[in-house]
């Protein structure tokens, strides 16, 4: 175990290594129009990807809101809608929506704005760098949308959807003025919406502007302007940071846990941490040997010794998992991390025997962590027989490869487009899930396909606990991908703000103020 450790500090030495060095930011801001009342902070994508993205931007960017949006315990909270009521056993929906709200262009959002958005989403699927927009997915065997009065729509379904307002959350309900999307529902200039900022400049892979939404029917904003600035490097992210060019970072990985011991050495600068809604996965390769054997995707989950990762790797920013649901769910049930390489040897034998086996385990590239964690992984796989080559891959190339089966283990990810628990457990668990075909995963179970058509009619919220319960359960015993761990939000900003709170996902704009 000791070594083990040592292991894991010298990799993450190596890490802090690249950082002390020392990288200059990126002074950018010279280029930017920035006046006393903008505040500049940065994330390591474009939050904002524009009219071919069908988000436009970030739900974090307060531009845009659902109609349903969530409590901190996950459930479904009113956002656009104001209440809701659930008939014939989920098959008819009926939402009462909030009055006195406007477009950012000043035009009403009524039940004819909801039902130009549905009608968007009937063109067909619309893709999105955050989570793709489909009908489909989010509104499963809806039969009809429509208009009671100006403030009332109702939605009928061929099948009970009992979860259905879970589906709906965030990135299930984008609401947009229909005069910012053209005749086959894509944006045709700048995404209008109805949130508390208003996108006034927007460019791409640099910076997105934003600007205090004045008529805005909620409590207003404190930042009368925002520049959030695109920075892909999280070394030159803190540099920025500590030179002051940025107050703040946001957004996934925003800031990697290998800096934040450099961050809280800082006594200008401060770290916030929350969950978070993304759960970093292995894909094992179900259709060919040896993952195709149970056994030994169990000597693998057994194997991994993710208090160690977690502690070794990740500094305690994150939280260890076997469990296919992230802990953000109000679904998801604890269960004990068991690491037994004892277990994980005796399982390995019964299908390798005296042999060894060549594994390919391939990472995205671009993420500066995978490397690391996996050369770390393959150090305890050798212990059962497997004789690991990393292989760093483009992003796309290596979504080709897992749908091609030209791999063995692959490290991805997976965050909550909404609170819905059946849809994470359908895309890895069912024979159809698209998560399950994508990574050539082959798993096939008749009990999960069982409980999860009882789960979608059942109305008792007890029993559906006790579904998702044991759907857990099976996919930690049977393990059709493997869990590492749940992320959590890192934010690092400057003291010369307050209230600067990681969400589970991103931080709350309009809520932010300057110290006085």
């Amino acid at each position: 175990m000791k070594k083990i450790f040592l292991f894991a500090v010298l990799l993450l030495a190596l890490m802090l290594g690249g950082c002390a060095q020392g990288k200059k930011a990126n002074t950018v801001n010279e280029k930017i129009n920035i006046s006393q009342d903008t505040v500049v902070l940065a994330a390591p994508r474009h939050l904002a990807p524009g009219p071919k993205d069908g988000m436009y931007c970030s739900k974090i960017l307060d531009v845009w809101e659902p109609l349903i949006t969530h409590n901190d315990d996950g459930t479904p909270k009113p956002c656009l809608v104001e209440s809701w009521e659930m008939r014939d056993g989920g098959k008819e929906w009926t939402f009462n929506l909030r009055r006195n709200v406007y477009f950012h262009n000043g035009t009403h959002f009524t039940a004819d704005s909801v039902i130009a958005n549905f009608d968007r989403m009937k063109k067909g699927y619309k893709r999105s760098n955050f989570y793709g927009l489909n009908l489909n997915v989010y509104y499963p065997t809806l039969k009809k949308y429509e208009k009671l009065d100006d403030y009332t729509f109702r939605l009928t379904f061929a099948e009970p959807n009992i979860n259905q307002l879970y589906k709906m959350m965030d990135f299930g309900s984008p609401m947009f003025a229909p005069e910012c999307l053209d005749q086959d529902g894509h944006f045709n200039g700048i995404a209008i919406g109805t949130g508390p900022y208003i996108i006034k400049e927007n460019v791409l892979n640099k910076y997105v502007r934003l600007v205090k939404n004045e008529n805005y029917y909620g409590e207003k904003a404190h930042i009368k302007e925002y520049i959030i600035r695109s920075i892909p490097s999280a070394e030159v992210r803190y540099a920025a940071l500590k030179a002051g060019e940025i107050w703040g970072v946001l957004d996934i990985n925003a800031m990697p846990p290998f800096l934040a011991p450099e961050v809280l050495k800082d006594p200008n600068l401060d770290l916030h941490v929350n969950k978070s809604t993304m759960t970093r996965f292995l894909n094992l390769n179900g259709k060919r040997f040896p993952f195709n054997d149970i056994r030994m995707r169990q000597a693998v989950s057994y194997a991994i010794d993710r208090n160690n990762l977690v502690n070794g790797l990740y500094l305690g920013y994150a939280y260890p998992t076997q469990n296919v649901l992230n802990y953000t769910s109000p679904y998801f049930k604890e269960f004990p991390v068991v690491y037994d390489l004892a277990k994980a040897k005796e399982l390995s034998k019964q299908v390798l025997g005296e042999k060894r086996c060549d594994i390919t385990y391939i990472i995205n590239g671009a993420d500066p962590l995978q490397k690391g964690e996996a050369e770390l992984i393959a150090y305890w796989l050798k212990d059962i027989g497997l004789d690991v080559t990393i292989k760093s891959m483009e992003y796309g190339t290596m979504s080709a490869a897992m749908r091609k089966g030209e791999y063995n283990i692959a490290r991805t990810q997976q965050g909550l487009p909404n609170g819905d628990p059946y849809s994470i457990i359908y895309t890895f668990m069912m024979p159809d899930g698209a998560r399950n075909i994508s990574a050539s995963a082959g798993y096939k179970s008749d009990e999960v396909v069982r409980l999860m058509e009882e789960v979608k009619h059942t109305v008792d919220e007890n029993r559906r606990h006790e579904i998702y319960n044991r759907l857990q359960e099976i996919s930690i015993q049977e393990v059709p991908m493997c869990p590492l761990y749940n992320d959590k939000t890192l934010v690092a900003y400057n003291k010369k703000l307050k209230n600067y709170k990681a969400l589970i996902y991103g931080v709350k704009l309009e809520e932010i103020e300057l110290v006085k």
